[in-house]
């Protein structure tokens, strides 16, 4: 499989986690979705891009890729400092 497919199965994935919207709503794109906060406090855990996408059924890329975007939302640069910024975080409704 190509990296163009890859990236196309990551696109779908992220479409029908409901990851779409965000790009509609410029007032959204600061803060995480539901389906991020996930991710990103499993990935706190020290779950690896696989463990992730097992436990969420997606691929481990497409969990590379939301890594890439929650980690500016945060204002981390790495997993080691998830854990504590999601103890303070406060998803804004």
């Amino acid at each position: 499989m190509g990296l163009a497919a890859w990236g196309e199965r990551a696109r779908q994935e992220l479409r029908g986690a409901g990851e779409s919207s965000p790009s509609r709503n410029p007032d959204a794109w600061d803060r995480l979705t539901p389906h991020e906060l996930s991710i990103a406090r499993l990935a706190a855990e020290g779950l690896t891009n696989r463990e992730i996408g097992q436990r969420l059924y997606l691929s481990h890329r497409t969990v590379g890729t939301h890594l890439h975007r929650i980690f500016p939302k945060l204002g981390v640069s790495s997993r080691a400092d998830l854990p504590r910024i999601l103890r303070t975080y406060r998803p804004e409704e």
